[in-house]
């Protein structure tokens, strides 16, 4: 009996270790650029963003991470303080160590954070024959 209690340990203990390496290696990796929005969803121009933002992370997937920040919301206010925003939206890009490298106001079209991007990620495109 006492054999088949350690087998049944020793057994445990090798699934547990096996669970661990299969759920690290499945972690989401780190951005290498993170896009705040600061804005509302009550703001005309923020509004018109919330696509640019969703095109961003269905074109970056894993390299960029969009967050939203609602400035006019209790729970995101402080954000606004944080980033020093002046008006909304306002748009602050991040490298992978958190450190601002480029800060937009207004509405920020989708073709222009795509160069940004592109050329903070080292991406070349090539260019559209019309």
């Amino acid at each position: 009996m006492k054999k088949y209690l350690i087998s049944g340990f020793i057994l445990l203990g090798v699934m547990l270790v096996f669970a661990q390496t299969t759920t690290k290696s499945k972690a989401k990796p780190k951005p290498l650029v993170t896009f705040v929005e600061l804005g509302s969803v009550n703001c005309v121009p923020c509004k018109m963003m919330k696509p640019v933002m969703k095109e961003v992370e269905d074109t970056y997937g894993d390299k960029v991470e969009v967050i939203f920040y609602d400035v006019w919301q209790p729970k995101d206010k402080d954000m606004a303080t944080k980033y020093k925003i002046k008006v909304i939206p306002t748009q602050i890009f991040l490298d992978k160590d958190g450190k601002e490298f480029h800060r937009h106001e207004g509405f920020y079209p989708k073709d222009e954070i795509v160069k940004l991007l592109d050329k903070q990620l080292g991406i070349t495109r090539k260019p559209v024959k019309k």
